[in-house]
């Protein structure tokens, strides 16, 4: 359908109602290796408003779809009451949560960023929700040198995520019930993507 800018994207978004709450609620969906991050970070920095990202939440790859108590717990709920969210991140290379505590401020908008973040149960909260879409053979070069990681074992991991995801897709109707879906394999422009 053509490109649009991020900044003429978050001021549309800025007009929505908040319905968690104080807050406006942004999903920004799709499968791995899309260019959900890539979108997510730079519509953030375009509105002004904090991302968080649900792969900081996962309790490791079989974590995929349960970790949805803990980010209720730690970020959706504070936010929906207009209180500070805070949770620490997974760290992937040592397999537990910590480092510093992560702050989100129950701003205008926040942005939820990763697979499942428009799923059914969250969508009569969201202010604004986008799908973003890549080939399947992109989206497998993004994941394997995103991680780092080609061996056997990783792409068993790989595989059995991208087959959960596109259950999950299917059973819950993601792509048919957001506002927007985003052209992710064109990357490269810093203050524009392009709608499908």
């Amino acid at each position: 359908m053509g490109a649009e800018s991020f900044a003429a994207l978050a001021e549309r978004i800025l007009q929505r109602p908040p319905l968690l709450g104080p807050v406006r609620l942004v999903a920004v969906d799709g499968p791995s290796g899309a260019g959900k991050s890539w979108f997510a970070d730079r519509l953030g920095k375009a509105a002004g408003i904090p991302v968080v990202h649900t792969d900081d939440l996962l309790d490791g790859w079989d974590d995929q779809f349960s970790f949805w108590a803990r980010l209720e717990q730690q970020v959706l709920d504070p936010l929906r009451h207009g209180r500070c969210a805070t949770y620490r991140r997974y760290l992937w290379h040592l397999r537990e949560f910590g480092g510093n505590p992560v702050t989100v401020e129950p701003a205008a908008a926040v942005l939820l960023e990763g697979v499942t973040a428009a799923r059914r149960e969250i969508r009569p909260e969201l202010s604004y929700s986008v799908f973003v879409v890549a080939p399947a053979d992109l989206r497998w070069r993004r994941a394997l040198s995103r991680d780092g990681r080609d061996d056997v074992a990783f792409r068993a991991y790989l595989e059995r995520w991208r087959m959960n995801e596109d259950r999950h897709f299917a059973a819950d109707a993601t792509e048919a019930h957001v506002d927007l879906r985003v052209d992710g394999a064109t990357e490269g422009f810093d203050d524009r993507y392009e709608r499908l």
